[in-house]
């Protein structure tokens, strides 16, 4: 199951306190019978994901996570193994931990879960689609390897539902 982690911006490499995130994107992969897809994930800082956001969403701002699908839009087949990137921005990713309430690996984690289930069609523009997400991301993150601090069972939209 091809994962790879890169890291562009000021992020050299995979800081430790952001968890075991190739073994969770394997996880996740096996977790929907995608063990042959592939994925990436990228580790950014805000200056990258913010350059990113502006030039392919119009967002002129950074944020926490961004995924960018293969198996979609026009022309796109939807059984190409390669599935897609997810970019997360460790700065942003480390605030969210703190105002949060719980470590930088759990807030990765809920990241990448997020940004994973944007790749496979899952969307929290309406209502329902805010609900069904939600209740995916539980799922997903309630079957990944219990952290150190305790289980992650709280998906990013349920997080911003609270704010």
């Amino acid at each position: 199951m091809p994962v790879d982690v890169a890291c562009i911006g000021s992020v050299q490499e995979p800081p430790a306190e952001a968890g075991k995130i190739l073994v969770d994107a394997e996880s996740l992969l096996v977790s929907r019978g995608l063990a042959a897809a592939e994925l990436s994930v990228v580790l950014a800082d805000d200056e990258a994901i913010h350059d990113l956001n502006r030039d392919f969403r119009g967002v002129d701002r950074p944020t926490d996570v961004l995924s960018f699908a293969q198996r979609e839009g026009p022309g796109a087949n939807p059984d190409d193994p390669i599935l897609g990137d997810v970019v997360i921005s460790l700065d942003t990713a480390a605030r969210q931990a703190v105002c949060r309430g719980h470590g930088l690996a759990q807030e990765v984690r809920i990241l990448l879960v997020h940004g994973f289930l944007h790749l496979l069609g899952f969307d929290h523009e309406t209502d329902e689609q805010r609900s069904e997400m939600a209740a995916e991301e539980a799922a997903v993150l309630a079957g990944l390897p219990r952290l150190e601090e305790g289980p992650t069972t709280r998906g990013l939209v349920s997080l911003q539902d609270d704010s």
